[in-house]
């Protein structure tokens, strides 16, 4: 298993940043891995609520599935997706900040079947699509925030 983890701040409350980034429908809209992402249920977001995504994985997208585990609004969520040889598990944590969010983002990544074999190489592939991901966060975070009046530090 590959343990990811990234940290970012934002200045936008804890709550409009719960429910952007917990609701996986928008994970397109922030993770440039995700080439992808739709709800599956009706709102609001809930214990249980479903998200089909898109993920690219080196040349090729792969769907998964994601659900919701467990949601603590605004101050936790954890989804669980299961996907062709991928398996993760995505703990994201909100805490307020100064004026702000502190998000901690932690994925856990298994490989299943052949693929994982092929794990232990790929941590540097893995630590950079986590890299990414914080970075795409961020920006899109950061274009709320400007939409709304407020910046980011």
């Amino acid at each position: 298993m590959t343990r990811l983890y990234e940290q970012i701040e934002t200045t936008l409350p804890p709550e409009p940043t719960f429910d952007f980034v917990a609701d996986f429908a928008n994970a397109a809209r922030w993770d440039p891995g995700v080439a992808r992402s739709v709800g599956l249920d009706d709102e609001p977001l809930r214990l249980g609520s479903r998200f089909e995504l898109d993920v690219r994985m080196g040349g090729r997208t792969a769907p998964m599935t994601y659900h919701v585990a467990a949601l603590e609004r605004p101050h936790r969520v954890v989804l669980v997706g299961t996907g062709s040889g991928v398996d993760a598990v995505d703990e994201i944590v909100f805490e307020p900040s100064g004026t702000g969010t502190r998000i901690r983002y932690t994925a856990d990544i298994k490989l299943t079947g052949l693929l994982r074999l092929a794990q232990p190489f790929l941590s540097g592939s893995f630590e950079r699509i986590g890299r990414d991901a914080a970075g795409g966060m961020r920006r899109t975070l950061a274009d709320l925030a400007a939409s709304s009046g407020r910046q980011l530090p």
